[in-house]
């Protein structure tokens, strides 16, 4: 099985400075409904503080300059609501490619949309849009570095596994981790994950577990700033306060 482990950024053998020019593409996944949140609308246009989650996520992303370029990947339903966001103004933007049912369907089709030379690819979540340009670069940095890398926080509370019902075991606090995105690896280990996952029919919860299952290292970058996912109405009033709060400091 694959490891994950935490990694100091800044050991790095190569500083981020060094790492803009090298061929990162990212993904941006917004093809989902998103019924927990309530709203009419799919949940990669639904606004906080006056912009879409979609835009906010694809102008963090732009903003790190890390990316040679930022593919979105939409339901077929929503492209021309993607034109009226009007992000014409990034170059490294390109039209978006049609996603599918499940998550590991939508990045398969945003990697092949990627141009050839692209040898590392970051996918992140639309709805993770309070994302930071700085830990957008830190884990791309450690995802150059290590081969994969994916920000997340420590957990606070104690985690119990359950099975119908039962506690099956409590693993020890320090060694849990709440995933987040972007999660950066080498374009070569998720192909070769994604069809290793397909040719056994397994469906991950996120891309870090498909190149787990390769047998891969992947490595743990801490957010340094608030990234959390826009899932219920309740985590669209704390996106607005941490919004509102960054806006005064």
């Amino acid at each position: 099985m694959g490891q994950s482990r935490a990694v100091d950024w800044k050991r790095l053998s190569r500083p981020p400075s060094m790492l803009a020019a090298m061929s990162v593409a990212a993904l941006v996944l917004g093809a989902g409904r998103g019924a927990r949140l309530g709203c009419e609308l799919p949940k990669a246009f639904v606004s906080v503080s006056g912009m879409t989650l979609l835009e906010r996520s694809i102008r963090v992303l732009a903003a790190s300059d890390e990316f040679v370029a930022i593919q979105p990947v939409l339901a077929k339903r929503d492209f021309d609501r993607f034109k009226e966001l009007r992000l014409q103004d990034l170059p490294t933007l390109r039209e978006p490619v049609e996603g599918g049912a499940e998550r590991q369907d939508s990045v398969r089709a945003g990697l092949d949309s990627l141009p050839d030379d692209c040898a590392w690819v970051a996918v992140h979540d639309s709805a993770r849009c309070l994302v930071s340009a700085k830990d957008v670069r830190r884990v791309v940095a450690a995802g150059i570095s290590e081969g994969a890398a994916i920000l997340a926080e420590p957990v606070r509370d104690t985690i119990k596994r359950v099975v119908d019902g039962r506690i099956q075991g409590t693993p020890r606090r320090e060694e849990c981790w709440a995933a987040q995105t972007p999660q950066v690896m080498r374009c070569d280990w998720l192909r070769e994950a994604m069809a290793a996952a397909a040719s056994e029919s397994r469906v991950g919860t996120d891309d870090a577990q498909l190149i787990e299952w390769l047998g891969r290292p992947v490595v743990i970058v801490e957010s340094e700033f608030p990234n959390p996912k826009v899932t219920r109405p309740e985590d669209l009033v704390l996106a607005e306060a941490l919004l509102s709060q960054a806006k005064t400091e």
